[in-house]
């Protein structure tokens, strides 16, 4: 009974071990199987390298100020009797904006035009005494001194007089009004601003490192968000001879033509300042560039050497340049008329098959 117990427990053993090797053979042989099928290629976007006329170009931000820009104000006391001027009119050089209350002016002008014609009859006649010695020099001195003290007073109130009416300085837009009719003005009371827009400047800065690249007259290219899809030009008209000293920035002014009055003062500006330095460089689409730690690369499709209709892509280290609007300049590693994938990256290596579609997203839906 013990034997044949035994010979049970061996067979039954015997057939787990079978049952287990089995199921052993059949896994090892399914991922055989697996390793054996060849991966299906990986669907990607791509586009062309292309060489082309490159235009360098130095970004920068500024503001806008107006080459004109005043606000007006009485440099005398006086009451105002006459407002000349309508909120946003566009006024002329010389042309009366406020007139202060100058009567009393004119009566001290009056009394002392009137002296001084008194004093100049005094000193005619003196003259002729003085050639008779029939007065002392001396007495002559003191005539052509009340003279010129006459002359210096009528001088004096036509100068007052004068700084009752206010000029506009020069042609330009007035700003909102701040004042009334019969308003009393301290010195320095604001009136108004006034804007000469016809030309406005705009001053930014760049780094030390690009005062070799800059030159008078260089053209600048300027976009204010009022006007986003339109470019204005100007012109560097003065470079700062003094780099700041915290920022070791230089500062560079542009003048901007605005005939049409579209820009003003205070607006921001993003500016592309072109460079005399231009020529063929090779672009990609931005969306080519995989950046890592170990440097930025693309990757480059070519045809399977060993099966021509296969595509396999190959990663390139490359130094890319200037980017803008979408493109990137390829500095080093890249030729012109290669095809980069501009899609799909993350799945791929060195090596990897792909297949080229025109929407990744959608064709992974």
């Amino acid at each position: 009974m013990l034997t044949r117990r035994l010979l049970i427990t061996f067979a039954a053993l015997l057939a787990v071990v079978g049952g287990l090797a089995f199921l052993k053979y059949q896994s090892i042989s399914g991922m055989m199987a697996k390793l054996a099928t060849p991966k299906p290629p990986i669907s990607v976007s791509a586009s062309a390298a292309t060489a082309q006329d490159w235009q360098y170009r130095l970004p920068a931000i500024g503001t806008l100020t107006a080459a004109q820009g005043v606000e007006v104000s009485s440099e005398v006391n006086g009451t105002i009797s006459q407002l000349n001027f309508e909120s946003g009119q566009a006024l002329k050089k010389g042309q009366l904006i406020v007139q202060l209350d100058d009567a009393v002016e004119r009566a001290s002008l009056a009394t002392a035009q009137a002296e001084l014609k008194l004093a100049q009859l005094e000193f005619t006649r003196g003259q002729n005494l003085v050639k008779r010695q029939t007065i002392s020099r001396s007495e002559f001195d003191a005539l052509q001194a009340r003279l010129e003290q006459a002359k210096a007073n009528v001088a004096q109130l036509q100068a007052t007089l004068a700084k009752k009416a206010i000029l506009a300085p020069f042609d330009g837009q007035v700003g909102i009004r701040k004042v009334d009719l019969g308003q009393f003005l301290s010195p320095g009371t604001s009136i108004a601003t006034l804007q000469d827009l016809s030309v406005l400047y705009v001053d930014f800065f760049l780094p030390e490192q690009d005062f070799p690249k800059l030159s008078l007259g260089q053209t600048l290219h300027a976009q204010v968000p009022a006007y986003p899809d339109k470019d204005f030009i100007g012109h560097v008209v003065a470079i700062n001879p003094k780099v700041e000293d915290s920022t070791r920035n230089l500062q560079v002014r542009a003048a901007i033509d605005n005939p049409s009055g579209q820009l003003l003062p205070g607006m921001f500006a993003r500016l592309n300042l072109l460079l005399a330095q231009q020529g063929q460089v090779v672009v990609v689409p931005e969306t080519a560039i995989t950046y890592s730690l170990y440097g930025d690369s693309v990757y480059v499709v070519s045809k399977n050497a060993e099966n021509p209709e296969q595509l396999t892509v190959e990663r390139l280290y490359v130094t890319v340049g200037e980017r803008r609007d979408g493109v990137a300049v390829i500095e080093k590693g890249l030729q012109g008329g290669e095809t980069v994938v501009t899609a799909g990256q993350l799945k791929l290596d060195n090596g990897s098959h792909v297949t080229l579609v025109d929407d990744v997203a959608a064709h992974a839906e």
